[in-house]
């Protein structure tokens, strides 16, 4: 078991504490003071100390001296000390946050800039790190809250992050022992299929919600099946297809004789003969154009490559001109970081040894011994020249680097000044291209200059002509019989009609009797997923029993509520301690509350075998404390104290308030 008791506890200058010593020595203390005079700022010292936050695990207070005005008093130091005993070893403490006031160039005042926090232990200035790591091989944070402060388990715990905590100290109860207890959960062997019972409850509820959906939508379904079916009573379904066929036949004879009409008509030949002259007039027209545009077409091939040619230039231009863009940038940017470089070696080089800063004992403020101060100037020195040495090696890195995009810039020149002549070049052989190309274009002859392309027109218009006369005639008698066409198909259309009501009908009695069917599946599904359900709120209700009595064997004093039993008889997780039946969120006095987190505190002491100083804050509530083998430091509200007083405690009495 590690042991750690508080020695001393010293405060300067803290949340309106101007100075203050606690020395207890590792004895249980009670400290009296009426409201106001920083009982509670002790124990927020002490936490601060280690964990930079107050008694109720808040990063963001205040720790600043204010004025009557509310307002910071600058430039005093905020500083907080303590001693443990940590098995039997001595181990002091120290943080003192601090402003920072500096003088910018040019000024002669200081500006407050920010804040600084040093760290000692036992007397010596360490780095956060080591600080941090020295008191995280002592304590962890979150076991220290939980070990320091009667009500950081119940009050500032969430209640999940408690039941975990819990579960862990009284270990677990698997599924598997659950099942074994009861052997009417056998069952559930099978019906788990290697989930867990919370995985299965959720796969059961999914399913439940899907069958219920299902259930529900299927007599709408049914109703509206009915509702739609058409009325067949007066309709004779073999009638309807006799008088069918009889239509259909009717429309195929009148069909016939409008292709006998179209067949016997002279219009066809004219066609063909047309079809005849379109493909003269496409090959005299292939011919005119290879003739008179072949020569415009290979100009214009040339005018494209040149183009093309052009854009690859012009891409090649852009992209030296951004590289060289890019350099230009660089070196200026490296130029002004050797300008900073030169006013970082002005400064570093006119640095001089401070005696009076740095030949003091920062602890006694006594002169240092002259062998020390020779090694302290020696060390200021060399440390003065390496980072000479270094600024000059990174000036000569620069310089370089400017040197050698200076170069690669002459050469990008070059390259661009080539390109564009070539382009301006290239540019006036395309303008030269585009004049020979508009002189080609108006001289081309058009197609309907040429004397057989005319002639083959002349001749295609004329057959058109006599094509017209025939179909005007052909027209009349064809539009007569689709006319009786389409009287006969209104009559078969409706016939169809009444026709499908039949089928419909067939269908939607098949779908109402597979929706029926359905209905009766889903239902004996439902019924199977209750004894599921059932199952397992009686495995969770069995594990609830096996759980809490396993959990409070581990306490002597308080109880813990895992379950609650809702309004549909399921259970659902809770956190909520418990004293004598009062849940400690509603109804515990505070006596009750102070010595049910002192047996918490016990029994998380023993887990993690561990005590440290235990801080009661309002213990004037508390008339017995139960027994607790910790330090422990109480805070008394007593309005006759109007200065903190500090009292070592009498031997503990077993009793509970």
């Amino acid at each position: 078991m590690k042991t750690i008791k508080l020695l001393n506890l010293k405060l300067v200058n803290f949340k309106g504490i101007k100075e203050f010593e606690l020395d207890v020595d590792g004895n249980d203390v009670s400290i009296f003071g009426e409201n106001g005079t920083g009982k509670t700022t002790l124990f927020d010292a002490f936490v601060w100390l280690l964990f930079n936050k107050d008694s109720q695990n808040k990063a963001d207070f205040e720790i600043k001296t204010l004025d009557s005005n509310g307002n910071v008093i600058h430039k005093l130091n905020h500083e907080v000390e303590a001693t443990l005993l940590v098995d039997g070893k001595e181990l002091t403490l120290k943080k003192v946050y601090k402003e920072k006031w500096t003088k910018k160039r040019g000024s002669i005042t200081e500006s407050f800039s920010g804040h600084t926090t040093d760290y000692y232990i036992n007397g010596v200035p360490s780095k956060k790190r080591e600080y941090d790591d020295t008191i995280a091989e002592t304590l962890d944070e979150d076991v220290f809250k939980l070990l320091t402060s009667p009500s950081y388990f119940n009050e500032n715990m969430h209640w999940k992050d408690r039941r975990d905590l819990l579960l862990e100290i009284a270990g677990d109860i698997t599924d598997e022992d659950v099942i074994a207890s009861n052997k009417d959960l056998a069952k559930l062997l099978d019906v788990l299929k290697g989930n867990s019972i919370e995985d299965h409850k959720k796969i059961i509820a999914a399913k439940r919600r899907e069958i219920n959906k299902k259930i529900e939508e299927i007599p709408t379904r049914i109703d509206e099946i009915h509702r739609n079916l058409p009325d067949i009573s007066n309709l004779d379904e073999e009638k309807i297809k006799s008088e069918i066929d009889k239509l259909s036949f009717a429309i195929e004879e009148k069909e016939n004789e409008i292709n006998k009409i179209r067949l016997g008509s002279t219009t066809n030949e004219i066609k063909r003969q047309i079809s005849d002259i379109d493909l003269k007039i496409a090959n005299v027209r292939n011919e005119h154009t290879q003739h008179e545009q072949n020569e415009l077409f290979k100009l214009k091939a040339r005018l494209q490559e040149e183009q093309s040619n052009l854009s690859i230039m012009r891409a090649d231009l852009r992209s030296l001109e951004q590289q060289k863009q890019f350099n230009e940038e660089s070196i200026e940017s490296f130029e002004q970081r050797m300008k900073g470089l030169r006013d970082d070696w002005i400064e570093v080089n006119s640095k001089v040894f401070d005696h009076e800063a740095n030949c003091k004992c920062p602890t006694c403020e006594q002169e240092l011994p002259q062998d020390q101060i020779t090694e302290i100037a020696t060390n200021f020195n060399l440390e003065k020249s390496k980072e000479l040495e270094y600024i000059n090696e990174k000036g000569k890195s620069l310089k370089s680097k400017v040197e050698e995009l200076q170069l690669e810039n002459e050469s990008l020149q070059k390259k661009i000044d080539k390109i564009t002549a070539n382009g301006k070049k290239k540019a006036s052989d395309i303008e030269r291209l585009e004049k020979e190309i508009q002189e080609a274009e108006l001289s081309v002859k058009p197609i309907e200059e040429n004397t057989e392309y005319i002639k083959l027109i002349e001749e295609k218009q004329a057959l058109q002509k006599q094509i017209e006369h025939l179909e005007t005639d052909m027209n009349e008698s064809v539009f007569a019989i689709k006319l009786e066409i389409e009287k006969l198909q209104e009559q078969q259309n409706a016939l169809r009609v009444d026709l499908s009501k039949f089928d419909q009908v067939a269908k939607s009695k098949e779908r109402i009797a597979q929706l029926e069917a359905e209905e009766k599946q889903l239902a004996a599904e439902f019924e199977d997923l209750e004894h599921q359900l059932y199952l397992t709120e009686e495995f969770t209700r069995t594990k609830v029993e096996m759980l809490t009595d396993n959990i409070n064997s581990k306490f002597k004093y308080s109880r813990f509520k895992l379950f609650e039993e809702q309004v549909n008889g399921g259970l659902t997780e809770v956190c909520e301690t418990t004293f004598e039946g009062v849940p400690y969120s509603g109804g515990l006095n505070n006596a009750a509350k102070i010595n049910v987190g002192l047996d918490i505190i016990n029994t998380l002491s023993d887990h993690y075998g561990v005590q440290a100083p235990i801080f009661i804050d309002n213990a004037e509530s508390v008339t017995s404390l139960i027994d607790i083998d910790s330090q422990v430091i109480r805070l008394v509200v007593s309005e006759n104290d109007k200065d903190l007083r500090v009292e070592v405690d009498a031997a503990k009495e077993s009793v509970v308030a």
